[in-house]
């Protein structure tokens, strides 16, 4: 009989240790720099908030999401609204947006042109040609005042409602775009192309994306999470002043504070 009761208190023990505290968070994000910011969010939830975190970093775009669904992670952060909705519709992920942390913002950007408003009628503007960010390129000349579509989100240029100085429009591959800027009037482009070409958004771009962008990278969980309380918390670290002033020192001008 104490034989049984010995091994059924070890189970028990086991079974606690195995059993994650509230005050222990699973983060999931993307290698790259951006994995850095939740590094320094880590020191500041722990120092501040008492919370134990572990960062689980991922190469594919899929896993992060697929871990939060299966529950091996509590909370991610690398994607924006409209991939997220695009991801949530596919699979049927009960997820919440918790909070934001920066936008990598998109421009529009010429060799020709200082100002927006004195792009010429007829211009020829290349624009992205993979739907995601083709989408996000319209909504950017839309709010630039160039363009009216018929959608917000995930458009094409068969969305363009109004185009009201005939601009043309010439879809290119992303990576391509910087390359191009000699041979067309405009063109918008990512920061993550924008960057390595000595394209800074605030100082060279003529319109750009701002803080209230849909593409503002989010902070996910599930909605039936049990460590919400803790996760508002580290909501609170990731929009620290000190995660701030490491992205500055990180990116520059080109991550804006999406808080």
């Amino acid at each position: 009989m104490r034989r049984l009761a010995l091994i059924f208190g070890l189970v028990l023990i086991l079974c606690s240790c195995n059993k994650q505290s509230p005050t222990t968070l699973t983060v999931g994000t993307i290698s790259g720099p951006e994995s850095t910011l939740v590094e320094k969010a880590k020191e500041i939830a722990q120092k501040k908030y008492g919370l134990q975190i572990k960062i689980i970093e991922f190469n594919d775009y899929n896993l992060p999401n697929e871990a939060l669904q299966d529950g091996s992670i509590d909370v991610n952060i690398y994607q924006h609204l409209p991939y997220l909705q695009t991801a949530m519709k596919m699979h049927h992920y009960p997820f919440e947006v918790i909070g934001r942390t920066f936008v990598y913002p998109m421009a529009i950007y010429s060799e020709k042109y200082k100002k927006i408003s004195k792009l010429r009628p007829r211009a020829t503007i290349a624009i992205p040609n993979d739907p995601s960010n083709e989408g996000r390129a319209l909504l950017l000349l839309q709010n630039a005042g160039l363009i009216t579509l018929k959608k917000h989100l995930t458009n094409t240029l068969a969305d363009i409602k109004s185009n009201p100085d005939h601009y043309q429009f010439k879809e290119l591959d992303a990576a391509q775009l910087p390359r191009t800027l000699a041979d067309v009037d405009a063109a918008v482009i990512n920061t993550t192309f924008a960057l390595p070409a000595g394209l800074r958004p605030s100082k060279d771009g003529l319109y750009v994306e701002n803080k209230h962008s849909p593409y503002a990278n989010l902070i996910v969980i599930r909605k039936d999470s049990i460590k919400k309380p803790q996760l508002q918390q580290f909501v609170l670290a990731m929009n620290s002043s000190a995660v701030k002033l490491q992205a500055k020192k990180l990116f520059g001008d080109a991550a804006i504070p999406a808080w």
